[in-house]
């Protein structure tokens, strides 16, 4: 994989999750969670389900089609839809 290919495939995830907004929110909310109380397994179960939803806690996820989304290329090179 070239180097460009792969900062193409990290532009998407981060697309894809909210955009570098989003990025910090989650950023900032697992170190929250790794500072906070608890144990190693509770604040990995906490960071995990923190994780499945991007941004901020309570924070709605634009809607598929919004600007800012972006559709996911195969690695064949085509593009299809962005996937529920």
């Amino acid at each position: 994989m070239r180097f460009g290919d792969l900062m193409n495939k990290a532009k998407q995830v981060v697309d894809r999750r909210g955009g570098t907004e989003a990025l910090k929110k989650d950023a900032e909310e697992l170190k929250d969670i790794a500072r906070g109380p608890g144990s190693t397994q509770e604040k990995a179960k906490r960071a995990a389900d923190a994780i499945k939803e991007p941004g901020a806690p309570g924070e709605r996820r634009a809607e598929p089609g919004a600007p800012g989304e972006r559709r996911a290329e195969s690695r064949e090179g085509g593009s299809e839809a962005n996937r529920p």
